[in-house]
């Protein structure tokens, strides 16, 4: 059946005796569900059971083995492509193009007003308006902004870019065209966590049926409001986030009698791991919003006792205290010292997250740690002992292509016993005939399951890990957490995935403006400081201290009163330019509408009449809706910024 019904008032997306399969290889059966408009769905299962391929069968580039997918006939359809060609396109035309139409319109305008076409002009300026071409290039602007680019990127050749920044161009693409349609599939793979909390902010607003696939459980929980699981071969719809989900799910796993006695044993290590935290908590703000992260484990813990990965970490041989010290560093690439003023120290049992906007040097600071970037000055003190265990995505490339798991694993421990071997592997899904393959054939989730057992085999006393959750799956994240928590080494960690942040992190540390510093709060005033920092000019003063409330405790009552009176000011200036903006936008309101009036009148288009009057008219109407977008936009940055500033008498 094809993938458009002849049904012509469906208005969703339908699935009816769905059957659908891979290589010969039964994915789905008797699938039957429909997806409306607005719904926000994320698309979950264990690696292989077939996300990928139905989202490759809703955008009809694979045929269902049996019964129908449905679509209105009429409706557009944007997905993420994740390979670009080395084009010599401007990044902001390359993300323009995404909008066929909109690229066609300007071209047709150009073409009627040379051909001086007073009465086609029009109708291209109705339908111009009607597609919000007039404020295309303002959001397109903000797609990419948001999504970590540079204004001066904007013209630099997509060719410039690298890998992941094209598949981050890619997705600013998909985001820019007006489709009934958005499928993507992890979206938040090679975005930092600043761009993930400002996609997670763009998507709760699509209006489109969004059919998403992520491996991060926050990023699902805050966008979604459907969820698709595929599990056994079934596709089953759920109502709500995938925390809702998940505690259905655990629910029905704890009704059965051999998942039962596993969910209570994984409930009271948590548990007691909780109440051990919670003894020894110094940092309140930090502590209590990981104890909330640690309880939430528990609901996790039940929903995925069927998990095929389980691990832990084996105890460092010794513990240093400290393990890695660095007194007045500075590190950088080429000539370059991109940070300076480095005084930290590192000791067992230390959970830290590393935060900041993009390009600030959190890689760059991991790598100083891993030894792989040298000290530029100051002085490094390692513990005689230090044992490190570095993640990073380029060790994938370390791995020999034409040997097995098992035969890394032998390079490892050559004493070891084959079936040990065996077993430990296991746990990190590479079971019987899976520790023979080689690792050529192996997907990115599975080498980084493999660089992570080989790391995890070692018994490192200082783990460094640069967003080791890329590529894996949900039910690997969760195994990984686990694991962590009971690791008593040093941990030092970079990642976009705050449920992993959250369950792990003691305290973070905010990698900006050349340093390195504690930050006082956890990811909600991260995400609240980021707000602050970008829209705001105050914004810059919690660069080194973190947001007002968890810095409040170490100032003065004098530098408390010299920031509310500062705050005072920049509040009373924003209000003065919104007001200004008011009347300018209620005066080009109203010049637009007459322009309108203008343009309807009969007279203007008969036989005689002047067609440069026409040009004049529309041209004016073009100008005076660019000024009116401009306005508007800045009312709203405005608008924004006010609600971000701290109220004085709330400090």
């Amino acid at each position: 059946m094809p993938r458009f019904g002849n049904i012509r008032d469906i208005r969703m997306i339908e699935f009816r005796q769905l059957a659908l399969a891979r290589a010969g290889h039964l994915l789905l059966e008797g699938a039957t569900l429909q997806l409306h408009p607005g719904w926000r769905v994320g698309l979950v299962g264990a690696n292989g059971t077939g996300k990928s391929s139905l989202l490759s069968l809703i955008a009809g580039e694979l045929e269902p083995e049996r019964g129908a997918c449905l679509l209105p006939p009429h409706w557009t359809l944007a997905r993420v492509r994740q390979e670009t060609p080395a084009l010599p396109d401007p990044a902001w035309d390359f993300v323009l193009a995404g909008d066929p139409e909109f690229f066609a319109l300007e071209a047709e305008m150009r073409a009627a007003e040379s051909m001086q076409d007073g009465a086609r002009l029009a109708r291209l300026f109705a339908r111009y308006e009607e597609i919000d071409g007039y404020s295309a290039r303002a959001r397109s602007a903000r797609i990419l902004a948001g999504l970590g680019f540079d204004e001066r990127d904007f013209s630099r050749p997509v060719a410039e870019f690298s890998g992941g920044w094209r598949v981050r161009l890619n997705l600013a693409r998909a985001l820019f065209r007006r489709a009934d349609v958005l499928l993507l599939d992890e979206p938040t793979n090679h975005l930092d966590l600043d761009a993930v909390l400002w996609l997670e902010d763009w998507l709760k607003n699509a209006r489109s049926v969004l059919i998403l696939v992520s491996h991060d459980r926050d990023f699902l929980d805050a966008v979604v409001n459907h969820v698709m699981a595929i599990e056994q071969g079934r596709l089953q719809l759920h109502r709500g986030d995938y925390s809702d989900y998940e505690r259905r799910r655990a629910e029905r796993l704890a009704n059965e009698a051999a998942a039962r006695a596993a969910q209570e044993r994984r409930v009271a290590h948590l548990h007691s791991f909780i109440e051990r935290f919670r003894a020894k908590a110094s940092k309140a703000r930090q502590a209590q919003s990981r104890i909330k992260a640690l309880a939430r484990m528990e609901t996790v813990a039940a929903a995925h006792v069927d998990s095929p990965f389980s691990f832990a970490f084996p105890p460092p041989k010794t513990l240093p205290d400290p393990l890695l010290e660095l007194a007045g560093g500075a590190a950088g690439h080429g000539g370059t010292a991109l940070l300076t003023r480095l005084t930290i120290t590192l000791r067992p049992g230390c959970r830290i997250g590393l935060l900041g906007p993009n390009g600030a040097g959190k890689s760059t600071f991991i790598k100083l740690l891993a030894r792989e970037l040298p000290l530029r000055e100051g002085e490094r003190r390692e513990a005689r002992n230090l044992s490190i265990g570095y993640f990073a995505q380029h060790q994938l490339e370390t791995l020999r292509p034409e040997e097995t798991p098992l035969q890394h694993l032998q390079r490892e421990a050559p004493e070891a016993r084959e079936q040990e071997l065996r077993d430990y592997l296991g746990g990190f899904g590479f079971p019987g005939e899976m520790a023979s393959r080689v690792v050529r054939d192996f997907s990115g989730g599975e080498k980084s399951r493999l660089v992570l057992a080989l790391l995890i085999r070692r018994a490192p006393n200082l783990f460094l890990l640069d967003e080791p959750t890329n590529h894996l799956d949900l039910e690997m994240r969760a195994a990984l957490a686990f694991a962590l928590q009971d690791y008593s080494g040093g941990i030092v960690l970079v990642s976009h995935d705050r449920h992993l942040l959250r369950s792990v992190v003691d305290e973070f540390w905010l990698v900006g403006n050349g340093s390195v510093a504690p930050f006082a709060g956890d990811l909600e005033d991260y995400a609240n400081w980021l707000t602050q920092h970008r829209n705001s000019p105050a914004g810059s003063n919690f660069l080194a201290d973190g947001p007002a409330g968890g810095a409040k405790q170490g100032r003065s009552r004098k530098n408390d009163r010299a920031q509310d009176k500062e705050l005072l000011r920049i509040r009373r200036t924003l209000e003065k330019e919104l007001a200004a903006l008011e009347e300018e936008i209620e005066r080009l309101t109203g010049a637009a509408q007459t322009l309108l009036a203008e343009l309807a009148a009969p007279a203007l288009y008969a036989p005689d009449a002047d067609r440069q009057e026409i040009l004049r008219l529309h041209q004016r109407q073009q100008e005076i809706a660019a000024t009116l977008a401009q306005a508007e936009n800045r009312w709203l940055e405005i608008q924004e910024q006010l609600e971000a500033l701290p109220e004085a008498d709330k400090r």
